[in-house]
């Protein structure tokens, strides 16, 4: 893929987490405007709360997608930077482990939200 492409990607994933931050954090941290709304959350950190909230396949889907686009945004950032520091013929060498930890990033986080998702109905 081409480094436009890559950019591109992770202008993208930026801009996907805007929203889905946005979200987040009107529910999790405007209690006061979801009451205007007839929405009661008491206390967003409540263990019933995360509960309620992890056993819900619309959050599984939100908080899967903030972990691969921070994973992949973050990533990448640090890759940028990684690759204007150090000499051209290591680019590969660095790509590779960032793509090795990005994997394991990944396949961790998912678990733990998966996991959640599974537990929540407990």
């Amino acid at each position: 893929m081409r480094e436009s492409r890559l950019w591109f990607l992770f202008v993208l994933a930026g801009a996907c987490m805007i929203v889905l931050l946005g979200a987040h954090l009107f529910v999790m941290h405007l209690e006061t405007f979801m009451g205007y709304l007839g929405i009661t959350i008491h206390e967003p950190l409540a263990y019933a709360e995360v509960m309620a909230r992890a056993k819900s396949v619309s959050w599984l889907v939100i908080y899967m997608a903030l972990l691969i686009l921070a994973l992949y945004h973050g990533l990448y950032g640090v890759r940028s930077v990684l690759l204007e520091t150090i000499n051209m013929k290591h680019h590969s060498t660095v790509t590779a482990v960032i793509v090795i930890v990005g994997l394991i990033a990944a396949v961790f986080g998912s678990y733990i939200v998966i996991q959640s998702y599974m537990m929540g109905g407990l």
